[in-house]
């Protein structure tokens, strides 16, 4: 079984992901805890259900999914997997931070990269990696059919999508990402997304002003 923590981190209310089974092998999700007291509830919550951390992974690099990368790989010194494309999205945070207010920000660099096609196994578990691309030329989700979970940062929310106005971002690439990829799949499968709370995709087939297809 997939167990799923969402903790609310940064002024971007970003949302960042504690993925685990039963195993207690646990995978974090686009870190965005920057303050002291945000990396402490990542840290105590790790610590009360006894977990694993085995990865750290981002579905893109935009500054609010990445803030808490380097405190993650201080803490579990575990790998950092993201999409190839997106590099450049992450090679650019230093240059823009202090202007966001994150003065402090310690850049990470990722030792693996996943690419469409992959498979992230959390133990016994399993999550497709789909390459969607629009809001971020690397950006990447994780779907698990089976339960009917998909991880998926920025490029579907509740009612609305990424925005395609940053570096790298493409409205009709993004759309495509969507209809063409993600709309494939079950209209029951729910969407933990980067900012905001869950939806489905069947709502979202039927009611997204930017990009429903009923």
């Amino acid at each position: 079984m997939i167990h799923i923590k969402e903790f609310v981190f940064n002024p971007f209310m970003e949302n960042t992901y504690v993925v685990h089974d039963d195993t207690k092998e646990a995978v974090i999700f686009d870190p965005g805890c920057y303050e002291g007291y945000e990396q402490n509830q990542l840290v105590k919550y790790i610590e009360e259900q006894d977990l694993r951390v085995s990865k750290l992974i981002n579905t893109h690099c935009h500054i609010d999914h990445v803030l808490g990368n380097q405190f993650v790989l201080d803490k579990y010194q575990v790998p950092f997997f993201m999409h190839e494309l997106d590099v450049p999205v992450l090679e650019a945070v230093p240059s823009y931070a202090a202007g966001y207010g994150f003065a402090n920000y310690l850049p990470a660099s990722p030792t693996d990269f996943f690419k469409e096609g992959d498979v992230l196994k959390i133990g016994n578990v399993a999550f497709d990696i789909i390459h969607l691309p629009g809001h971020a030329p690397g950006h990447i989700g994780f779907m698990n059919e089976k339960e009917r979970i998909f991880i998926g940062g920025d490029v579907l929310f509740d009612g609305s999508i990424g925005r395609t106005d940053l570096p790298g971002g493409d409205h009709d690439t993004l759309i495509s990402s969507i209809q063409n990829k993600l709309f494939k799949y079950h209209d029951e499968v729910v969407v933990y997304p980067g900012h905001g709370g869950t939806t489905t995709l069947g709502k979202e087939k039927n009611t997204n002003p930017f990009c429903a297809i009923h």
